[in-house]
């Protein structure tokens, strides 16, 4: 019976730490997207405005996902030209394929011309099934992914013969979407040491996190250019010494490092 007790025991020490390792890990099963809004210019009208109400994504196999993190209201597009952006939404998504982008527009669009008339922009059921957009681009859980949508104005309103009316045909495409960097993670025991991890290049420190004694001592650093890097490890518990490791980060890939030793 004892020797069942602690076999029993040691199984409930390894399921627990299995747990928290699966926690700590969960928004490594998301990406996160920030999606922008950029133009071309536009020389026939002073101001472009489009009523931007939800921004969507369709992941393959899946029904679309309105983004919890989008901005919407009016934007002048052509605030947004040679190499300006905004940003229109920022969130988490499902890691696996995006298939399609959809941007839902509302009623409320139109031009100030070169005489500061205002006309209103017809929008032929654009805002009724969103302006959709082919991506069919994987993405990785815990990285951090740019995609800039180009809403090309110049090609997008049309004129109504010589009625004076102006519709809205829009006319969007990807310029991008890559991810901004790469994660590196790892643990540091003894987990009761909160730990300093800072990653090096040179003599510069490019980002830094701390361990958490909650989760077995793991820690993430998020979203740091491709290339080597040295690791330093600095425990608050002084009785501990520091510690160094290196990395390489690919670019939208996480790096997971061995499991640092703290000595005294």
């Amino acid at each position: 019976m004892k020797k069942l007790a602690i076999l029993l025991g040691v199984f409930a020490i390894v399921f627990l730490f299995a747990c928290s390792r699966d926690q700590s890990n969960g928004n490594m099963e998301q990406a996160h997207i920030q999606v922008k809004l950029t133009d071309s210019p536009f020389p026939d009208a002073k101001e472009v405005w489009v009523d931007v109400r939800d921004v969507e994504i369709l992941m393959e196999g899946d029904k679309a996902i309105v983004l919890d993190g989008a901005h919407p209201g009016l934007y002048n597009l052509l605030d947004f030209t040679n190499g300006k952006d905004t940003i229109i939404a920022d969130a988490m998504i499902p890691a696996g394929k995006i298939s399609q982008i959809r941007l839902i527009l509302g009623d409320n669009n139109y031009i100030v011309t070169k005489s500061n008339e205002q006309i209103a922009l017809k929008t032929p059921s654009a805002q009724q099934s969103g302006l959709k957009v082919q991506i069919h681009q994987d993405v990785t859980g815990g990285v951090l992914y740019r995609l800039v949508l180009d809403f090309d104005a110049g090609k997008s309103i049309v004129k109504a013969g010589n009625s004076g009316n102006y519709l809205l045909k829009p006319v969007l495409r990807i310029l991008s979407l890559e991810p901004s960097g790469g994660n590196i993670r790892g643990y540091v025991v003894p987990d009761s040491v909160r730990t300093l991890v800072l990653a090096i290049v040179g003599n510069d420190t490019i980002s830094s996190a701390f361990t958490d004694p909650n989760a077995f001592g793991a820690w993430l650093i998020k979203d740091v250019p491709a290339g080597p890097y040295s690791l330093s490890f600095l425990p608050s518990d002084t009785t501990f010494q520091p510690a160094y490791g290196t990395a390489t980060v690919t670019l939208g890939q996480t790096t997971v490092v061995d499991t640092v030793k703290l000595q005294k």
